[in-house]
C-alpha cells in the first residue's frame, strides 16, 4: 500500500479566494487544525507578499511541530530571503519556489526564453539551499508546457538540488488522461526521478482536480496538493477531503493511502468554512449537510434494511455526529472545560474563563446547546483582533408602515462610549449607517450573507459581511441568536480589521513577471 504525502495549501492558494482574508490570529487556528488532520506539509503563506503574510508564516512556523510548514516564493533572491527569514523558526520547514514554464507564460508574462527559465530556477534552487534542506519546484503552467521541454526543466531542478517535483495544472485545463500521462512521461524519461517526491496540485477550472489528483496517484505521484473545502483561485483547488476519502473508501483500486486523521475531516471543513466565509454547499462531497442524508422513500428503507445498500462512507469516519444536548445552564466550568478539550480546543485558562462566560450567555438564550454551538462560540471568540470598537447596545425600531432606525452604542479603545443613531432602507441598512457614524469610517460594503449555524427557532445564525477601503478589503463574521445583533458585531469586526490592515503593504502578485534575477 503506498503513502501518498498530504500538501495543504488552504492558507496561501485557498486565501486567495476572492473575498477571502485570514487574519494573522485566523492563520493560526487553522494552521493548528491542519496539523491535527495529520497534513504532511502546509504552505503557510507567501512570505515576500507583504508584511502581514511574513509575520503569519513567522508566527506558524514557531507553533507546529508536526508537520512541514512550506512558504513560496518566485525564483527571485528576494523572496528565498523573505521566506527564511519567516521559516528559520520552523521545527521543519520547506522552501516552494515556483517559475513559469508554458509557451504563454514564457512569451507573455516572463518574456524569457526557454534556456533563461532553466537558469533562474537552477539558480533559485542552488540559492534556497543555502538556508533549506527540504525544496519543492513547482514548474507554473506545467500541464500546458511542451513534455520535452517539461522533461528538461525537471531534470535540471532534480540536479540543482530540488527534493521535491511539483506538475501544477494551474489553469485546471487537464483531463485525467493528460495529466496521468504526464506524470508517466516524467517517470519514463527524466534520470534520477524516482529519488524524489513527485507532486500533484490541480485546479477545478473545467471541475476535475480531483479526478485529476487521483489520475497522477496512479501515474505515480507520491504527493497531492489541495485545499479544505477545495477553495482556491477562481474555481479553486483539489478537495483534499476528497481526495482522502477517495484513497480510504477505494483502497481495493489506488492500493494507495494517506496519514490524514479521518475524523477530523468535518471540524476542519468548519473551521476553514466560519473563518473564510465560503459556506460548504449542501451538495459537497464528503462535507455537504447533504452528504450522508437520504429523503427518497425507496433509500431511506434501504439503508434502514441495510446502511451499505446507499451509504459507501460512514459519516463517524469524518467526524460527522448528531446533534446532542451535552451541556446546559446547569454544568460547571470543570464540564464546560472539557467539552473544549473534547472538541479539539486547546486554550489557555483566560481564555477557557472569557468563552464560559459567553457560554453562559448562550444557555440563557437556548434550550439547548449543542457541539456545533460551542464551537461557533469558540471560533467567534478565540481568533481575536485589536479591537478599536466594541458593541456595546443595538436598539431598533422596525415596522413595514414605518422607516427602520437603528441606535447603537459602541465602546473605544481608550473607554470612551459614542452613541449614534440612523435612518436606512432596512434595518441592517439603519444599523450600518449608525455604526459609520460613530467609527467616521468610509467602507465600502461588498458582501453580506446569513447563515444558520445550529438548528431550531432558537438556533444561532451566522453573520458575514466584506468590506473594503483604499485597496484593502477584509471579512467580518458575528454569532447570535438575533441575526441583527451578528449583523452589527460583523460590521464592527470587519472595520476592527481594515483599521489593524491599514499599515501592510500591498501583496505581491505571483502572477507578475519576474523582474530580478539571481546571480
Amino acid at each position: 500500500m503506498r503513502k501518498i504525502e498530504i500538501f495543504d495549501t488552504t492558507l496561501r492558494d485557498g486565501e486567495q479566494s476572492p473575498g477571502v482574508n485570514l487574519s494573522t490570529d485566523e492563520k493560526i487556528e487553522i494552521a493548528l487544525q491542519l496539523e491535527r488532520l495529520g497534513v504532511t506539509r502546509m504552505e503557510a503563506g507567501f512570505a515576500a507578499a507583504s508584511p502581514g503574510d511574513l509575520r503569519s508564516v513567522q508566527e506558524i512556523a514557531k507553533r507546529i511541530k508536526n508537520s512541514t510548514v512550506v512558504s513560496l516564493s518566485r525564483s527571485v533572491q528576494n523572496d528565498i530571503d523573505k521566506a527564511w527569514e519567516a521559516l528559520k523558526g520552523a521545527e521543519s520547514a520547506c522552501l516552494h519556489v515556483f517559475i513559469a514554464t508554458s509557451p504563454i507564460h514564457r512569451k507573455h508574462k516572463l518574456r524569457l526564453n526557454k534556456e533563461q527559465v532553466i537558469e533562474q530556477a537552477v539558480a533559485a534552487i542552488n540559492y534556497g539551499k543555502k538556508f533549506f534542506s527540504q525544496i519543492e519546484f513547482s514548474a507554473e503552467d506545467a500541464a500546458r508546457t511542451e513534455i520535452d521541454y517539461l522533461c528538461e526543466v525537471v531534470e535540471a531542478a532534480i540536479k540543482a538540488g530540488a527534493k521535491i517535483i511539483n506538475i501544477p495544472d494551474t489553469v485546471g485545463y487537464m483531463t485525467p488522461h493528460d495529466y496521468g500521462n504526464i506524470f508517466r512521461q516524467l517517470r519514463q524519461n527524466v534520470p534520477g526521478i524516482e529519488e524524489i517526491k513527485l507532486s500533484c496540485h490541480c485546479h477545478d477550472d473545467l471541475g476535475m482536480a480531483v479526478a485529476n489528483s487521483l489520475a497522477a496517484i496512479e501515474a505515480g505521484a507520491t504527493q497531492v496538493e489541495g485545499t479544505i473545502n477545495g477553495i482556491g483561485e477562481r474555481a479553486g483547488n483539489a478537495a483534499l477531503e476528497e481526495v482522502a476519502l477517495a484513497l480510504e473508501t477505494r483502497k481495493d483500486y489506488y492500493q494507495a493511502t494517506t496519514d490524514l486523521n479521518l475524523v477530523e475531516i468535518a471540524r476542519t471543513s468548519k473551521l476553514v468554512s466560519r473563518l473564510t466565509g465560503m459556506i460548504v454547499p449542501g451538495n459537497k462531497a464528503i462535507v455537504g449537510a447533504n452528504a450522508y442524508a437520504h429523503e427518497s422513500g425507496i433509500h431511506q428503507d434501504g439503508v434502514l434494511k441495510e446502511i451499505t445498500t446507499y451509504e459507501i462512507i460512514r459519516p463517524e469516519s469524518v467526524g460527522i455526529k448528531s446533534n446532542k444536548l451535552v451541556l446546559g445552564k446547569h454544568s460547571g466550568r470543570h464540564a464546560f472545560k472539557d467539552k473544549i478539550s473534547e472538541l479539539g480546543y486547546h486554550l489557555e485558562q483566560e481564555q477557557v474563563d472569557e468563552a464560559f462566560k459567553k457560554f453562559k450567555d448562550l444557555c440563557d438564550k437556548k434550550k439547548e446547546v449543542s457541539d456545533e454551538d460551542i464551537i461557533a462560540l469558540l471560533d467567534a471568540k478565540i481568533v481575536e483582533i485589536p479591537e478599536t470598537y466594541v458593541l456595546e447596545s443595538l436598539q431598533l425600531s422596525y415596522g413595514n408602515l414605518s422607516v427602520p432606525t437603528a441606535s447603537v452604542r459602541v465602546r473605544l479603545a481608550n473607554g470612551e462610549l459614542k452613541e449614534e443613531a440612523s435612518v436606512g432602507n432596512g434595518s441592517v441598512d439603519s444599523i450600518y449607517k449608525a455604526i459609520d457614524r460613530v467609527t467616521e469610517e468610509e467602507v465600502s460594503l461588498d458582501d453580506y450573507k446569513i447563515v444558520s449555524v445550529t438548528h431550531g427557532k432558537d438556533a444561532l445564525g451566522e453573520v458575514y459581511v466584506r468590506l473594503s477601503q483604499n485597496g484593502i478589503s477584509v471579512q467580518g463574521r458575528g454569532v447570535s441568536t438575533d441575526v441583527l445583533e451578528a449583523s452589527a458585531k460583523a460590521y464592527i469586526r470587519a472595520i476592527n480589521k481594515i483599521i489593524a490592515k491599514r499599515g501592510d503593504a500591498v501583496a505581491i502578485s505571483d502572477q507578475e513577471p519576474m523582474s530580478t534575477t539571481l546571480s
